[in-house]
């Protein structure tokens, strides 16, 4: 394995580690706060978003190329 594919390697896993946690965080509010279930669907929303706006970015310019 090449370098550059464990360099590659620890930085996705170190994302999902990270989004691990603040999606731990936010399920924590949420239950604490009394919001409406309006207001936790766009919570939910926006977090899983954004993500997959992270993929697509790293997607495209591989099939760019």
């Amino acid at each position: 394995m090449a370098f550059e594919q464990i360099e590659t390697l620890g930085l996705w896993l170190g994302l999902f580690i990270l989004y691990a946690f603040i999606v731990m965080a936010i399920l924590d509010v949420l239950k604490k706060s009394n919001a409406p279930k309006f207001g936790r669907f766009f919570v939910w929303l926006v977090l899983f978003l954004s993500p997959l706006v992270f993929i697509i970015k790293s997607v495209v310019p591989f099939f760019l190329e």
